[in-house]
């Protein structure tokens, strides 16, 4: 087979990568975070407290643009399954979007200070589209690629942990020294700063995505046929661990949304330290990174469905806990942390969760589908569900009189409690509860693999 001449090995019949191949996977979803994680992080804030639009307007026009752009997912998703080339289905997606990933980013973060306001909405709507449309394909190829590196179910986890290693990675950076960095490089204007410093991570994405291009490889390349689009649906009908965990994934990200928008604003209205924004991303990510290293480890003691309800908990205690910390700077940065390593298992789960929803796909309809199953499970949750995640926020603080670099009423303050404090509590609570459902599910997944397996031999 071509992919073991190409540095991959067969064990416990499937698929093992090379360590190449997983560093590879690694600089994938780094690559995304580095760029995608200044939307989730810092765009509410840069659209309202450096590009000078109102707050209503921008909860409003984050909230149309991201559905409007998440309608997109399942067109990339069947782009990816009628992808047909020496490459793989996903594989050639990293050369092709590597650019304009970075310049849509870019522009998305270079604002004309010559706009008016009507005109700088419809830069902000454009610029915004793009580059979510964009990183959809990306997105998408990089979780479709996940079926088809490994058919073995422990090289999947091992490599969904490389992946979302290097996703906290890219965040840490991201989050963590987007500001510093903007105050660097801007010298007092913001505007600038943000340009140059989303240019210079612009500059690493694109090495970084040809050289996962090049060393990455796919199963059965020379195998590969397009998939009709209505074919592609049939692996969704009674597809019902797909449907529970896309239903919780969308979930996942209004929260992660809320969490990571909102943080900015509480840290330097509620808390009175906008600095401190800095460690509370940077602990954020470096939790998170160690939730993800841990996975595994958990996931042998609670399944997947059990570690997607102990993260939520965590995040439910987490948020609880900050309210209850009052003027103590430590156990506000103690309960964050819980909730950082909460996060990191909720958001990371998914992602190898749908792999096993495409096996499940292809065993009920006999159609594989991990271009449109993943593209959904992935690129429409993450941004559909950031697109609600922002405007949530927006609505409860717009409705409660928040005004932007202005001091704030005790009405407005609540409006920013309630929004960073108390809506990531309800949504975890949705999210804990329908992983129940998935238990019967999971334990299936050895079987199905080996069905499989033996039908692919007959």
């Amino acid at each position: 087979m071509s992919d073991i001449s190409s540095g991959a090995a067969v064990k416990n019949n499937g698929y093992v990568t090379d360590f190449k191949g997983r560093a590879s996977f690694f600089l994938t979803d780094f690559c995304g975070n580095l760029l995608f994680c200044i939307i989730g992080s810092y765009l509410l804030y840069f659209y309202t407290d450096v590009f000078g639009l109102p707050v209503t307007v921008t909860g409003i026009l984050l909230l149309l643009t991201r559905i409007l752009d998440a309608i997109d997912a399942p067109i990339w998703g069947s782009i990816v399954d009628h992808t047909n080339s020496k490459y793989g289905r996903s594989r050639p997606w990293f050369l092709w979007l590597a650019i304009p990933f970075a310049v849509s980013m870019w522009l998305t973060f270079t604002t004309p200070s010559f706009l008016s306001e009507t005109g700088k909405i419809v830069y902000a709507v454009f610029t915004y589209l793009i580059a979510g449309i964009v990183y959809s394909g990306v997105q998408t190829a990089i979780t479709s690629i996940l079926p088809n590196l490994s058919s073995n179910h422990d090289e999947r986890m091992i490599l969904n942990t490389f992946r979302m290693a290097g996703g906290s990675v890219g965040a840490f950076i991201s989050m963590t020294f987007t500001l510093p960095l903007v105050k660097l490089l801007g010298q007092g204007d913001d505007q600038l700063g943000f340009s140059l410093t989303v240019g210079m991570f612009g500059i690493v994405v694109v090495i970084l995505l040809f050289f996962a291009f090049r060393h990455l490889r796919e199963q059965n390349v020379e195998r590969n046929e397009s998939i009709p689009f209505k074919d592609s649906l049939k692996a969704i009908k009674n597809n019902w661990p797909w449907i529970i965990l896309v239903s919780v994934n969308l979930i996942v990200w209004i929260c992660i949304s809320v969490r990571q928008g909102t943080v900015i604003f509480y840290a330097k209205y509620v808390l009175n330290n906008e600095d401190i924004t800095a460690l509370l991303n940077g602990i954020l990510t470096i939790t998170c990174l160690v939730s993800f290293l841990t996975m595994a480890f958990i996931v042998k003691f609670t399944k997947k469905f059990g570690a997607m309800i102990l993260g939520a908990i965590m995040v439910i205690v987490s948020h609880v806990g900050m309210y209850l910390s009052g003027d103590s700077l430590a156990l506000l940065i103690l309960c964050w942390t819980i909730g950082a390593f909460g996060q990191g298992l909720i958001c990371a789960m998914p992602f190898g969760m749908l792999a096993d929803t495409v096996d499940y796909g292809e065993y009920s309809s006999g159609v594989r589908a991990a271009g449109l199953l993943t593209a959904i499970g992935s690129a429409l949750c993450i941004k559909g569900g950031s697109g609600v995640g922002a405007f949530i926020p927006t609505y409860i603080m717009g409705s409660y009189g928040y005004e932007a670099n202005a001091v704030q009423t005790a009405e407005s303050l609540y409006g920013i409690t309630m929004s960073f404090i108390w809506v990531p509590v309800v949504l975890s609570i949705f999210i804990a509860v329908p992983m129940m459902l998935y238990a019967r599910f999971e334990a299936q997944e050895r079987y199905i693999v080996r069905a499989l397996q033996e039908r692919a031999k007959a």
